[in-house]
């Protein structure tokens, strides 16, 4: 798997099947998702990350992760903007 087969508007799937987010970006090894798959109450809004480690295959318009999509989420973390 090349981090250049995963472009932006891809799904991202977990191992389970279930929906984990949408691609937007690449950023720093991490697959960064859209905001619209961002959740709910303090989450919604922001971008989410997962690492590129757990992707499983890169097939078609989809991205399937090693993990189930619950496990998936717990790894995902949100972009820090502290300034220095």
């Amino acid at each position: 798997m090349s981090k250049y087969q995963i472009v932006p508007a891809m799904e991202v799937i977990g191992a389970d099947g279930v929906h984990v987010g949408t691609v937007d970006s690449i950023v720093d090894g991490r697959i960064k998702l859209s905001k619209r798959d961002s959740g709910e109450g303090s989450h919604k809004g922001h971008h989410h990350f997962v690492d590129l480690s757990l992707v499983s295959i890169v097939h078609g318009r989809q991205v399937r992760l090693s993990a189930n999509a619950a496990v998936a989420v717990t790894f995902e973390e949100e972009e820090s903007r502290n300034p220095i």
